[in-house]
């Protein structure tokens, strides 16, 4: 799908500077280099069991992510073998939930993107209700739990997770874009030499020891503080590569498709 690729490629990072709502900071991924894009299916897991998983399993649709609440008791292995391997045979996107996982070596060899808070061999129940479907709330940064929602997006990757809520992807995605281009362009000057002194508009002077540029070094700080100077001319873009960023590293989605519906 062209939306999930380019959330996929555009990543977590710029996703939240630009009005993504970001998940704690305690989840991970539990295999390095997995990444998710999908539209969320919520789960409320009661505490210490995972039967609302295995129902999730059987009748989220295809394509999408469950998104798990563990109603605040995290010390159990919520998702193992077993449900990584019915999730991927039923095409689930991948899981993201606020408790811990277990057989990790197994998710990882099944190849399902798996966000978790931590591992424990503690077993879990599967007999005590649960919901699915319906509105959670996820430990989030932040002082208040972040709200998902059904349809809402969800985009992880080994910097974190991030949740766009349905209707404002597009809003979201635009105002990522603009912002890697010119990320992309300081990045470009400082390959070439350039202080990010100057190009982000900084007054080192705040800094107790600064000394100032080494004699001989060329200054060019006069600009006025708080607005980047201009950098010049971009580079020409690779075939094939959208115009305005390069892809993020060890991403496999190219930024053809930029735009998709939310």
């Amino acid at each position: 799908m062209a939306l999930a690729r380019t959330l996929t490629a555009v990543g977590t990072v710029a996703l939240a500077r630009n009005g993504g709502r970001p998940f704690g900071s305690h989840l991970f991924s539990v295999w390095p280099g997995a990444t998710l894009a999908a539209t969320a299916f919520p789960v409320r897991c009661a505490p210490g069991d995972n039967l609302a998983l295995h129902v999730a399993i059987a009748q989220a649709p295809p394509g999408s992510a469950l998104v798990v609440d563990v109603s605040g008791e995290s010390e159990y292995g919520y998702v193992d073998e077993i449900l990584a391997v019915a999730a991927r045979t039923r095409d689930i996107a991948g899981i993201v939930l606020d408790g811990c996982v277990r057989d990790v070596a197994a998710i990882a060899y099944s190849e399902l993107p798996v966000f978790g808070a931590g591992v424990s061999v503690r077993e879990v129940g599967q007999d005590a209700g649960g919901s699915v479907g319906r509105p959670i709330g996820m430990n989030a940064l932040g002082p208040a739990p972040l709200s998902v929602r059904r349809g809402d997006w969800i985009v992880a990757d080994d910097d974190g997770v991030v949740c766009l809520p349905r209707g404002q992807v597009s809003a979201i995605i635009a105002e990522t874009m603009s912002s890697i281009s010119r990320e992309r362009e300081i990045i470009d000057a400082v390959s070439a030499g350039a202080s990010t002194l100057d190009l982000l508009g900084l007054d080192p002077s705040r800094v107790t020891g600064w000394e100032g540029p080494f004699e001989g070094e060329a200054t060019d700080i006069a600009a006025p503080r708080g607005r980047p100077r201009s950098l010049g001319p971009r580079r020409e873009p690779r075939s094939g590569e959208h115009p305005s960023m390069r892809p993020r590293r060890g991403s496999r989605s190219a930024f053809t498709d930029v735009y998709g519906g939310d």
